[in-house]
């Protein structure tokens, strides 16, 4: 018996921790006892020496030191505050109205209001019951197929994982030992093209089932004359963008730094305009021109301030973060909507999610120290690179892992447990770890759309009506969502999900591209190794006493 326990003991302590979370025992609890329980037994086994839960206290330390991390209750607590601002309700209204007259408008107007707040809080449940409470609603009180409104609101509520400042994105980093700056940058265009899948599906269902999606009437949607004035005022925009960038372009500025600068131009120019337009009293701008403007140009001013400061170097993520809360505050300010009452609330939440994190951190430390201790990381990788395949083969293996595991954990759980097994081997392999962790983010953000346990899923249905009630402005009789169509609805969003993985895949510069890489440095060549990777030395744990009089 001890023979085998010695044998065998990491792809059982491996197996034990699975079996405790499918349990439903506490994530961070599972994690910290299978450590504890498993070196005792190594202990006891002659594996490990009494002297490694020592390295405990600094390894612990160490996370709560991190200043990354610090990130993860700055983003929360802005998303908090902007959901509690309306600022969500404003978009949808606004939005809603611009698309409404053209078929599927209202689908079209959910997925781009979907990535601003996503761009914005970086929060899900927050997207997704705001979409819920605000359009659900009016998609069904205008014939609007129940699976598809259920699918678009569920599915852009979880664009909240992927495009930055995603929280997924920023524990990844840390797991993988990288920038999330870097992280970040290499996610955008992955993101933007996700949305891009989003509204082609949106829009092929207003082709192919005009029925599922129709046009709102045209009494409730503004005349032609409020899109033309509102292009208008695009096209100025966009001219002086244009010329901005054009002056940097000739200085020699970094692209991405263009890139930024350009938004920031273009909205700020829309802004002054509007304001302008406002104060003189002139008649140029329709009233919908007006509205957009004020409605849009806050939050991009905001993802400028948090994301814009990241990418040209000014703000590290943190620093972002902390300037993203305060500036989410000046917004909630400024509408008059931030009370006492919401803003504890919103303390009390973050405080809570936080806390979640780091006992699930600690939890992962406890078990990774006695788990590398015994080379359960050496068990991995030979597992995995003996698939045949090479770098594809590891890559199907791992994804098709995510996949399963996602009908089971969430995020959180797959990245502080998962993902620390795997970077190793993604690095023997020669594959660069931005790009792996963008991948394994894209493939993450399944766990939200999984039937039947997909959080997302579980959002909607808390605020959508699951029987016949009165809608409110028509006063008739309305049918409600069924849990199966939530479900169905969500499932073509899981596979447009699955092709951006296999997209990535395919064009690694995707993600690459948005890296700043020196041209014959492969980042993968100057890994410092760290703590965990010396416990593969098995000397480290039984070395003998030096003789003090040799």
């Amino acid at each position: 018996m001890s023979e085998f326990l010695i044998a065998n003991i990491a792809p059982l302590m491996f197996a034990a921790m699975v079996v405790f979370l499918l349990l439903g025992y506490p994530v961070a609890f599972s994690l910290a006892a299978n450590g504890i329980v498993f070196g005792l037994l190594g202990m006891e086994l002659g594996l490990l020496d009494a002297s490694l839960f020592q390295a405990m206290p600094q390894r612990i330390w160490g996370v709560m030191s991190n200043d990354t991390l610090l990130a993860v209750p700055f983003f929360t607590f802005m998303g908090l505050i902007l959901e509690r601002s309306g600022m969500a309700e404003d978009l949808l209204d606004t939005v809603g109205e611009l698309f409404g007259s053209l078929r599927g408008g209202l689908s079209y107007a959910v997925i781009l209001v979907g990535a601003l707040l996503a761009a914005t809080t970086g929060v899900v449940a927050a997207s997704v019951i705001s979409m819920g409470l605000i359009s659900l609603p009016i998609m069904l009180r205008y014939g609007y197929d129940r699976r598809l409104a259920a699918g678009v609101i569920a599915a852009s509520g979880t664009l909240a994982q992927i495009l930055p400042p995603s929280l997924v994105l920023i524990v990844l980093a840390d797991q993988l030992g990288r920038s999330v700056g870097d992280m970040y940058a290499g996610a955008i265009i992955p993101a933007l093209a996700l949305v891009g899948l989003y509204l082609a599906y949106a829009v092929g269902a207003a082709v192919f089932k005009p029925a599922w999606s129709p046009a709102l009437p045209p009494e409730i949607t503004n005349e032609i004359r409020g899109r033309r004035s509102l292009g208008v005022l695009l096209l100025i925009a966009m001219a002086a963008a244009g010329a901005w960038d054009y002056w940097m372009l000739a200085e020699g500025s970094p692209r991405d730094e263009q890139v930024v600068i350009l938004v920031a131009v273009g909205a700020g120019t829309a802004f002054v305009l509007a304001l302008l337009h406002r104060l003189l009293g002139l008649r140029l701008l329709s009233p919908l021109a007006e509205r957009v403007t004020f409605v849009l140009v806050p939050p991009l001013a905001l993802i400028f301030l948090v994301l814009g400061t990241i990418f040209l170097g000014i703000a590290t993520p943190t620093e972002g973060g902390a300037m993203g809360a305060t500036g989410a505050l000046l917004m909630a300010v400024a509408r008059r909507r931030l009370k006492l009452p919401q803003l504890q609330q919103a303390m009390d939440t973050t405080a809570r999610l936080s806390a979640f994190v780091m006992f699930i951190l600690v939890g992962a430390r406890v078990f990774s120290l006695t788990f590398y201790g015994v080379n359960g990381h050496l068990w991995v990788e030979a597992l995995l690179l003996d698939l045949p395949g090479g770098q594809i083969g590891f890559l199907i293996v791992v994804n098709a892992l995510i996949f399963v595991l996602a009908f089971f954990l969430d995020f959180f759980e797959l990245a502080f447990i998962v993902v620390p097994l795997l970077a190793p081997v993604a690095v023997t392999l020669g594959i660069d770890l931005i790009w792996f962790g963008v991948m394994l983010g894209v493939n993450m953000q399944t766990s939200f759309l999984h039937p039947p346990f997909g959080f997302a899923l579980f959002f909607l249905r808390s605020v959508a009506p699951n029987s016949e009630y009165v809608d409110k402005l028509t006063r008739k009789r309305t049918a409600g969502v069924t849990t199966g169509q939530i479900y169905w609805g969500a499932v073509p969003f899981l596979i447009i999900q699955l092709i951006l993985v296999a997209l990535v895949i395919a064009f690694p510069q995707m993600v690459l591209s948005g890296l700043d890489v020196g041209p014959g440095i492969d980042p993968t060549t100057i890994e410092i190794p760290v703590a965990p990777d010396d416990f593969s030395d098995p000397d480290l744990f039984n070395t003998p006493q030096a003789d003090p009089d040799p």
